[in-house]
């Protein structure tokens, strides 16, 4: 049985990670040029980052709970969260032709 701390940090880890990765897509996004390069930006670093993420938070800070298998938790804590994050950046903000950026000098 899961304690309520455990199940807390673990929603709190989960949403941090949906928020990286909708950001982070964001600004790949939006700062690239091409659509294929803010894609695999997205797909490759968006994925490090979490894991460096989730590596801080469940393991130095100790939020979150035994998932009981290795599958579990990368689905929980890194797939999940990606999925929703790419999600909310691509169906919920505008599109990156329609923010107005400072000019680069």
């Amino acid at each position: 049985m899961a304690s309520i701390g455990a199940v807390a940090g673990l929603l709190f880890v989960v949403a941090l990670h949906t928020v990286i990765a909708a950001v982070a897509t964001r600004f790949f996004r939006i700062s690239l040029d091409t659509v294929w390069g803010s894609a695999v930006y997205a797909v490759l670093f968006v994925p490090m980052l979490l894991i460096a993420s989730t590596l801080v938070l469940t393991g130095a800070l100790g939020l979150g709970g035994n998932l009981g298998s290795k599958t579990t938790a990368v689905l929980l804590v890194i797939a999940i969260p990606l999925t929703l994050g790419f999600a909310i950046d691509l169906l919920w903000m505008p599109d990156p032709e329609t923010v107005e950026l400072p000019k680069k000098t």
